[in-house]
């Protein structure tokens, strides 16, 4: 008889690949899978088995959405196009490139990933829409920007890990190595992603100019108005509250996005329907049976068995597969500090490099989270333009599933292997 464990891992397989290859929400399927698989195998009440609804992501996918496209309506968006193609002269390829430097830059200083990623993939994505440039390439490089500078010392998971590492008993770790390893891994993919991805970019076929020199008519801008004004406001005030004050950014969205709406009702009364609703059930659901499985045990399982199998070198590249699959679909911030003290006895048997393994599990946690089951793959999925949704979504599971197989393995070559 299959333990609960294998029950468990099993559904999640089987909804998976039903959810990819027909038409049907996976959301719907793992709702359904979270109740019947935790009351029937894993013994959990209602109670804890809805107690993993990711309230916090919702509220920021709904807050987030809602308030662009508000902004979109009212012509802000165009706005702020316009002066993203002047600041690189007319030269739209850099862009996505601008997009991946403000977004480490954000991140080091201290701004949460996905508080970054929220603030610039809607604008990343109606650059990729009225300029033909691959929505994919542009929405992974602001991903792969803010995971550049997360592992600053100042930014929120870089201070995580070395807090952990500081109160265990192994050598330090730098705080410049685990930054620059973070940082040159993800330039590296961001590279190779815009290489592969950039010529693949169909143009949004509404008679917005192709990539390339944008037009000279986009330096003759239309006055802004009070509409566009208030925006441009609220938006700076979101920032500042998201950046400065650490206020949740997908309430502040809300409020932006509402107060806009009362001052511009008729023109706003449909902007609900910019919500992407469909990936707030894809999301939602996978990320309840994913806390599910984490409450029940079953992710620590899997890393325990990981962590006993094998030579230390071994058993690294192992543990950076386990993080780095397990964090495609859960919170990287609790992977990471599931799994640093599981790291703890292979650093102190002396044959691995502190900061290489540190790093490795670092990147390999946080280098997936271009997963659409993640909150900021979802945010690419959800605020992408001009797409066939089915098909979009495909194309970032196949590279959420390259990033997942290849990710690992190059941070664990690059800072595990040369150093034992």
């Amino acid at each position: 008889m299959m333990s609960p464990d294998v029950i468990a891992i099993g559904a999640l397989l089987v909804m998976f690949v039903v959810g990819t290859v027909l038409p049907i929400n996976l959301g719907i399927l793992a709702f359904v899978a979270t109740f019947a698989v935790g009351t029937a195998s894993l013994g959990l009440s209602e109670e804890e088995i809805f107690r993993g609804f990711p309230v916090d992501l919702f509220v920021t996918i709904v807050g987030v959405t809602y308030l662009f496209a508000v902004a979109r309506r009212n012509g802000t968006i165009d706005l702020l196009v316009r002066a993203g193609v002047r600041l690189v002269r007319g030269r739209v390829a850099l862009i996505p490139w601008v997009l991946f430097l403000v977004a480490a830059a954000l991140t080091a200083f201290g701004t949460f990933t996905p508080a970054a990623v929220a603030m610039l993939v809607p604008v990343g994505m109606n650059f990729a829409f009225r300029y033909g440039l691959n929505p994919l390439m542009v929405g992974m490089l602001v991903i792969s920007g803010g995971h550049a500078g997360a592992f600053s010392p100042l930014a929120v998971s870089g201070a995580l890990v070395l807090n952990m590492v500081d109160d265990a008993d192994v050598p330090a770790v730098s705080p410049a190595a685990l930054f620059f390893a973070s940082f040159a891994i993800n330039l590296l993919l961001a590279a190779v992603t815009y290489a592969l991805l950039r010529k693949r970019g169909a143009p949004s076929g509404d008679g917005e100019q192709p990539e390339g020199e944008a037009a000279s008519n986009e330096e003759s801008a239309a006055p802004v108005c009070w509409r566009q004004a208030t925006t441009l406001v609220l938006l700076a005030l979101l920032v500042v509250g998201a950046l400065v004050f650490h206020l949740e950014i997908g309430v502040l969205a809300l409020a932006a996005g509402a107060l806009l709406t009362l001052l511009d009702i008729k023109r706003q009364e449909k902007a609900v329907d910019g919500v992407s609703w469909n990936t707030l059930l894809l999301v939602a659901g996978m990320m309840t049976y994913i806390a599910m499985l984490e409450h029940a045990g079953v992710i620590d399982t899997i890393s325990r068995h990981a962590a006993g199998m094998g030579t230390p070198l071994v058993v690294a590249l192992l543990l950076c597969f386990t993080v780095a699959i397990t964090s495609a679909f859960a919170s990287s911030t609790a992977i990471l500090t599931a799994v640093i003290p599981i790291a703890i006895p292979l650093l102190l048997s002396g044959h691995l490099s502190t900061a290489g393994l540190v790093g490795a599990l670092a990147v390999s946690t946080t280098i997936v989270d271009v997963s659409p089951f993640s909150t900021n793959g979802a945010l690419v999925l959800a605020n992408a333009r001009g797409v066939d949704r089915q098909r979009f979504y495909r194309q970032v599971i196949g590279y959420t599933l390259g990033t997942v197989g290849l990710g690992p393995l190059v941070a664990w070559g690059a800072l595990v292997l040369p150093f034992s």
